[in-house]
This record gives structure tokens, sequence and C-alpha cells, in this order.
């Protein structure tokens, strides 16, 4: 055992020297300058210097020592990091031919994530994935889908009414019925529904280790994964075995009813029908389900994941929350909840989504993109094959668009008249050809659910034995993804003015 372990060390540290030997080979012969960038160290380059934990926080902090746009290195992996909007819209967007790639995720099949659209290279697969998706979440289609994305926000109200403690689990619940409903028409347990668990538990392995900075680590030490001190062989098969059911579970029930003649609506039905028709299934069935896979694990993890930073910010923003009662009330009273005819009215709402899609991006890297072959921009060489990172939260977080951007504020995406202003803080869905195709699907959610809590619940911080309010810790997760870990606060039922047995009868009218 200690032999075969002695041979992987010597075989990575080899693998390390002569790819540092290429790549200093490479420099050399490149007249043009790579962005500017911390000096990185013999062999680990920036490994050091980077905060592993929230690494869009050092970079943010190097924008301001190298600028908008700046070159690091990962042991042998050559990293962009893109800290402004216009830069990334100038690469990412108008140089799509170039930008649209993937870097390769070993750890993607490590931790079960060798389905996800998100990760596939550019190429004839990820066309495929795309197309579906286009058929199914463009904007004109995703208007048909509001009556049921209502229906499961007034779920959620009964469920916070009835057991507020639970808040976690029913905005996973929440989140899952409606991607749910539109990928496979299920409608999950309201608590525990044994699909959601399993999604939950490996998507939570899966996001935390599957980021640049672990692939790079592995790549270069792949040893490091038979070590019996780390977590990566346990985690990885716990992952790919949660996926996996994620992948298979609903994707088999959805062909047995096909089988036994049910034909409901949904993106699998639908799409297992048509391409059998036409012949081209055995072309098409494996992107439909791995796309399908795909679109409930990032629909159930970052609509949630926004949703309790919504909550979060709420709590500590008791002046904000009593601004969009105020314009709720006003509109809609109380003898009715607001619906999707509403949204023009309500400005405020909006830009409270807004505000909270900037102030904690539940994705504060993206998805990191790859070149497919070398550029020059604003004078620096950027090389085929590089790692280029949209930072996120330093887009959202750049106070000379943004002023106390540390502070909640939605009042800044509304002009004098009180109106939303064009800043629609699409930057957490991507870039280019890589953007989102969920994301109309995912701001009407994002909307219901908000517009109905605010509506019918005060979101308060916690109180003591005293009754003295206190401020709760509160710790994020880590990985591609950000949100809160469970938190403490209060969710009162009945706005101002609304009182809980009529929130009561309210909520169960609409069910």
């Amino acid at each position: 055992m200690s032999s075969s372990i002695d041979s992987r060390l010597y075989g990575a540290v080899l693998a390390s020297l002569i790819a540092l030997v290429l790549y200093n080979r490479e420099r050399s012969d490149t007249v043009i300058p790579r962005p500017p960038g911390p000096t990185p160290l013999p062999l680990i380059g920036n490994v050091l210097s980077i905060n592993a934990g929230e690494p869009w926080r050092t970079y943010t902090k190097w924008r301001d020592i190298y600028g908008d746009i700046v070159y690091t290195r990962l042991l042998n992996k050559e990293i962009i990091v893109l800290n402004s909007e216009e830069a990334a819209v100038n690469l990412l967007e108008r140089r799509s031919q170039i930008y649209s790639d993937r870097m390769s995720l070993s750890t993607a099949d490590i931790f079960g994530l060798g389905f996800a659209t998100t990760l596939l290279p550019y190429g004839h697969e990820w066309r495929r994935h795309r197309r579906l998706f286009h058929q199914y979440f463009r904007a004109d289609v995703s208007r048909v889908y509001h009556p049921m994305q209502l229906q499961a926000a007034h779920g959620l109200l009964k469920e916070l009414l009835d057991s507020p403690q639970h808040l976690n689990a029913h905005v996973d619940q929440f989140s899952a019925a409606i991607i749910m409903s539109v990928m496979y028409d299920y409608s999950p347990k309201p608590r525990d529904d044994p699909i959601v668990t399993t999604v939950q538990k490996g998507l939570d392995i899966a996001l935390r280790m599957a980021t640049p900075e672990t692939t790079t680590l592995l790549d270069a030490f792949p040893f490091i994964y038979y070590f019996p001190w780390t977590s990566f062989r346990h985690d990885g098969a716990l992952a790919r075995k949660y996926l996996g059911d994620m992948v298979e579970i609903p994707y088999q029930q959805v062909k047995q009813s096909l089988g036994t003649g049910v034909t409901k609506t949904s993106l699998v039905g639908d799409a297992l029908q048509k391409y059998e028709a036409s012949g081209e299934l055995a072309e098409f069935e494996m992107a439909i389900k791995n796309a399908s896979a795909t679109g409930f694990g990032a629909g159930v993890t970052t609509t949630s994941g926004a949703l309790l930073v919504f909550i979060l910010s709420m709590m500590h923003s008791p002046e904000v929350q009593l601004r969009a009662q105020s314009e709720i009330d006003l509109l809609v009273g109380k003898n009715r909840l607001p619906t999707f005819d509403d949204r023009p009215s309500l400005p405020y709402v909006d830009a409270i989504l807004r505000e909270t899609l900037r102030w904690h991006p539940v994705t504060p890297l993206g998805v990191p993109h790859s070149t497919t072959s070398s550029d020059v921009y604003e004078g620096f060489y950027i090389p085929k094959g590089a790692i280029v990172v949209p930072n996120v939260w330093a887009m959202t977080h750049d106070e000379n668009k943004y002023p106390n951007a540390s502070q909640f504020k939605p009042e800044r995406f509304l002009n004098a008249k009180g109106e939303l202003n064009d800043d629609t803080v699409t930057l957490g869905y991507g870039f280019g050809r890589r953007i989102c195709p969920g994301r109309h699907l995912a701001d009407a959610s994002l909307w219901a659910a908000m517009v109905s809590i605010l509506a019918t619940f005060s979101i308060l911080r916690p109180t003591d034995d005293l009754e003295n309010e206190f401020e709760p810790e509160v710790k994020w997760k880590t990985g591609l993804t950000s949100d809160p870990y469970p938190f403490q606060c209060r969710i009162l039922p009945g706005s101002p003015g609304l009182k809980p047995e009529q929130l009561a009868n309210l909520i169960a009218s609409t069910m």
C-alpha cells in the first residue's frame, strides 16, 4: 500500500515539474504580458494567498491593487479573474466564440456532477441540452408557469404559518415543488420528501468540493484522494450515490407513467414523446435525462439560497420590510394575496428582489469559463486553456456603481419617480452563451415567494429568555454556491393590520 502511494507521489511531483517547465517555456515565448497579479511562488503559485473558503473576497481585494482583470496561478493552472462587469461582457459575451468553454473538473465525476449541463464543454452535447432548455424556459413560455408558482408560494405560506421553525426545509420544498413540476410533473411532499432530501444531501457535498481550487489540487496531486485522513473518498461516494438517484429516480418515474398511457405535461414527458415520434430518441435521451436533472438540482439550490438571503436581509432591514408591506397593502389590501398581475404596480418589491441578488449573490464567482484559443485584451495576453472566473461578488459590490455596497438598499434600483431603473442584476445568472437558461423561471419563483411572504408575515430578530432581541450568528456555505446555514429568526403571522386568523383563512382560500 505504501509503495503504491509513494509511486503516485513521485508521479504527481514529476508531472507538476514538467508542467511548470512547459508553463515557464510558454511564458518566455510570449512577448505580450499577462494581466497583472500577485507574484506566484514556485510550483504552488498563489495557493497560499487565497481565502480557500471565500476566494471571491481575495479576488475582490486584488482588484484594488491590480485592476479589473487579474492573473493568478494555482499550481499549474492559469486563472484570469474578471472583476468588472465591463470586462466580463467584453470577453464572455462579445468574444463568446473563445470564452464559452468550461474547464475540465476532475472533481465533477468524483462528486457525481458529471451529468451537469453547467459543466459540459462547449460542443454538441451541450447544444442538445441547451435546445431542450430553450423550448421550456424562454421568457414567453415561462409565463405559463405563473399559476403553479403562486400555488407553490401559497403552500410555503401555509408551512411557515404551521411551523416557522423549519424555515430551511420549507424553502427547499417550495423551490423543489416548482422545478420538479416543470421537469417531471412531480409534486414533492410538504415535508421530508425523499427525493428532495436526497438532492440536498448530494448537492451540499458536491457544490462544496467541485471548485476550481479543489480540482487543481487533486489534478496536481491525485494521491491525496486516497489519504485516509481526508474525506474525499467518503464524500465522493456519498455524493455519487445521492446525485445518481437524483438523475435516475424522477426520470424513470416519468418513463413508467408514459408506459401506462398517462401523459401529463412536463419537460421530460413531452421531450420523450417528441423525440420518439421523430425517431431521434436514441440521440437525445441521455440529454433529456441529464438536462432535466441539471435544471432540478440548479433550480432547488439557487432559488432556495436566494430566498434565505432575502429572509436574512428582511430580518436586518425592518424599515425595508415595512415599506414593501405598505406598498402591497395600498394596492392589494387585506382580502386577497398578490398575483403576477400586480407585479408592474409593486416596484419596491422588485427592487428588493434585485437587491437580494446583488447584496449576496448565491454564485459569487459564477461558473468558471475556459478559453478555446489564446486572446489579447487591453494589451494583456490570455492563454488558451486558461480558467476565466467572473467575480460576480466584485461586480455587485463595486462602490462606483453601488455606493455603500455592503448595505441592503433596494432604493438603488428606483429612479426619482419611484420607478424601476434598467439595472436588472442578471450577473449571477452568468454571461454569454453560458447564461442560465432558467433565469426567467427563477425570477418569477423568487418574486412569487417574496411578495407572498411580505404580504402575510413579519420577519424579526430572535429574542432571548427576557424577550430582548439579539443579533443571531450567521455562517455561510462555501463552494460553487454561497448561502446561509440555518439561522435564528422569528417569522410571525400577520403584516401590519393583518391578524393571524385572517391570514390562516386567506391562505386556505387560495389552496
